[in-house]
């Protein structure tokens, strides 16, 4: 059991002071060749003028680098990467052994979508900071984002379906609901779901603060289920995450941008699903529900009823628009992340006693 916690624990101190160790050398160069926006973004994705918003965000959107979430990937990649380097040349020190995370079971799926997904986003990032792109302002069209997204859910489904032969959900206090071949399809639509949160990424250490929340959770999760290498990698993802925010906290150094919150958005859902919680998912990220569904509401009240909800949206904007300090905002959305990611996570687990 030592051991145990010393490996999902020691992942995660490694991984932060590996992120703090890397994030000058990394902002050095964002800043040097400006990676940040040119211009602030002046229409929403349905085509409608935001000038609330360009006026919250003028000065800092196009002074702040994008590509932050850089960081949060390479570092557990990098982890998996020299520990397996260092199993090579010693494979008789178990201590190498002991805290490596990748397999094939637990990690190879999360993994591989948290590089896929990062690198798509990486691309948008790129785009934006070059105001390349069909999307106003630069970047992809948010169609290709979701068919690009939806590609990796597809891929991760049929792992699941195929591979893992896994084909229903766990509800706790209830029992198992078998959905047979309707699985896939619901996986993919959890990942665009999980992934529509991702507007939650709009105020300085926000995303990063809740996505730290709902990942230890995770973390917690497949550590009482006996998944070590899941945890480490979960928890090797908080670890990242909190040297992010060391440099992220008001007034950001840099923006996590697509590069991050892709990444982190589609592999919670398949944590979700690897730790057979899914259903406790809108629990345990609670704040990417209230981002993505104001956002919605705002749509639709504007298309079918031709006014807003919301003076902006998704809804911290809204609380920036009615005078919350941005601070403010994002502090509150912090605890809400980590009361409700402990929530979450009781629920699951003594939900299957």
């Amino acid at each position: 059991m030592i051991l145990n916690v010393l490996k999902v624990f020691g992942g995660s101190v490694i991984a932060f002071f590996a992120g703090m160790a890397l994030t000058p050398v990394l902002t050095h160069y964002l800043y040097k060749y400006k990676m940040w926006r040119k211009e602030v973004r002046q229409f929403a994705p349905d085509g409608s003028p935001t000038p609330i918003f360009s006026k919250l965000h003028r000065e800092r959107e196009t002074a702040v680098p994008r590509l932050g979430g850089i960081l949060i990937w390479t570092v557990p990649l990098m982890m998996i990467v020299l520990f397996r380097v260092f199993i090579y040349f010693f494979p008789a020190q178990f201590i190498f052994h002991k805290l490596n995370f990748l397999s094939r079971a637990q990690t190879w799926l999360p993994l591989f979508t948290l590089i896929s997904a990062s690198l798509v986003g990486l691309a948008d990032d790129f785009l934006q900071i070059f105001g390349k792109g069909k999307y106003i302002a630069g970047g992809m069209r948010f169609s290709r984002r979701l068919a690009m997204i939806i590609l990796i859910a597809s891929a991760g489904a049929w792992w699941f379906y195929t591979k893992l032969e896994i084909s229903s959900v766990f509800v706790p206090f209830w029992g198992g609901i078998e959905l047979g071949i309707v699985f896939p399809i619901f996986f993919v639509i959890v990942m665009v779901a999980t992934f529509s949160g991702g507007v939650i990424d709009g105020l300085d250490g926000l995303a990063g603060g809740v996505l730290a929340a709902s990942f230890s959770a995770y973390a917690g999760i497949a550590f009482f289920q006996n998944q070590l290498d899941l945890a480490t990698f979960a928890a090797s993802i908080v670890g990242a995450l909190l040297a992010f925010l060391w440099y992220n906290i008001p007034p950001a150094r840099f923006y996590m941008g697509e590069s991050g919150i892709m990444g982190l958005t589609t592999t919670l859902t398949v944590l979700a699903f690897l730790t057979d919680s899914v259903a406790v998912l809108p629990i345990i990220a609670l704040p990417l529900v209230l981002a993505s569904g104001s956002s919605l509401i705002q749509l639709l009240s504007k298309r079918f009823f031709g006014r807003k909800i919301f003076k902006v949206a998704p809804l911290h904007h809204h609380l920036e628009a009615v005078g919350w300090p941005a601070h403010q905002v994002t502090m509150r959305f912090w605890v809400i992340a980590v009361v409700f990611a402990v929530i979450g996570m009781v629920i699951t687990l003594i939900g299957r006693t």
